[in-house]
């Protein structure tokens, strides 16, 4: 037990916790105690989270992730609440952000819940369409090389620029972002099928053939489990590309989400908040591509 607790994150840790006690030199309150809870909570969290660890590499992440965080920490405090190196009015204390995402949970978890629905939407159904269409093309001969180059074109071609189109067409901006997230996903999802389907080894698909596999089963039985390295890589890539452009789009004409959140605030110089939203979509972005990146890796297990 003491080879996990006492690293180099503990004494990074004990560093930041001793920093709040410093005194504050900015004109507002830096609300420092506030600081001092969430420092505590952010160092028991780190010890529940150590003791649950079985493996020396996940031990060494663990360590550096925190080490990175605490420094961060060390530094925005540093520089804001106690030697007030940069201007107060754009970058707050980290007291004062952390006070003020508690204040404003309600509002965040509204528009949290209003971006998720709309990427999960879009994404769902790219990748829904895609990996069928995707699979069918690619194990066809006559149209695989055909579809190929249409889906190289059409994906190299950014989805935001259909916006104005969305817009006349669509009835409101919900419907044009999900549009826009579709077009994100579906692209890159589709090639990277194609392209897992044309990177499977002939003689499996010979096989099947000789056993008088009928399609259906060849495709979902056969060619997909064989394609979904390449298929998750194509998620992937459309899942990233699918919350930038929806931040941008929400902070352009929504009334809703992160993004607007961001953009709405900043527009009345309150950066405090706009450092919460920055904060917020970081976390939610880094907690959705984990739970992806865990979900890929347990699918793909057979190989190793």
């Amino acid at each position: 037990m003491k080879r996990k607790l006492v690293r180099f994150n503990t004494l990074l840790w004990v560093v930041l916790l001793a920093v709040q006690f410093l005194p504050d030199r900015t004109e507002k309150d830096a609300l420092s105690p506030a600081m001092v809870w969430f420092v505590v909570g952010a160092g028991v969290f780190m010890t529940l989270l150590a003791l649950r660890i079985k493996t020396a590499e996940g031990l060494q992440l663990h360590v550096d992730v925190f080490c990175a965080i605490f420094a961060c920490l060390i530094a925005w405090t540093l520089a804001t609440a106690k030697w007030n190196l940069m201007r107060e009015s754009l970058f707050p204390a980290p007291g004062q952000v952390f006070t003020q995402m508690a204040e404003d949970y309600s509002k965040i978890f509204i528009n949290i819940g209003s971006s998720l629905g709309i990427i999960a939407q879009g994404f769902v159904l790219g990748a829904v369409i895609a990996i069928p269409l995707g699979l069918f093309f690619g194990e066809s001969a006559r149209f695989g090389k055909a579809a190929g180059y249409i889906a190289v074109f059409l994906g190299a071609i950014p989805p935001v620029v259909y916006i104005p189109y969305g817009i006349a067409l669509l009835p409101t901006f919900r419907s044009v972002s999900v549009f826009v997230i579709f077009l994100a996903t579906f692209w890159p999802t589709l090639a990277s099928t194609m392209s897992g389907v044309a990177h499977i080894e002939r003689r499996v698909l010979d096989s099947a053939r000789v056993l008088n596999v009928n399609r259906p089963t060849m495709l979902f039985r056969i060619v997909l489990p064989a394609s979904l390295p390449s298929i998750f890589n194509g998620l992937g890539i459309g899942l990233t590309i699918s919350f930038i452009l929806l931040t941008s789009a929400e902070m352009i004409g929504s009334k809703a989400g992160m993004g607007y959140y961001v953009r709405y605030y900043s527009d009345f110089g309150d950066y405090t908040r706009t450092v919460v939203g920055i904060i917020i979509i970081g976390i939610v972005i880094t907690a959705i591509m984990y739970g992806f990146n865990r979900l890929q890796r347990r699918l793909l297990r057979w190989r190793g």
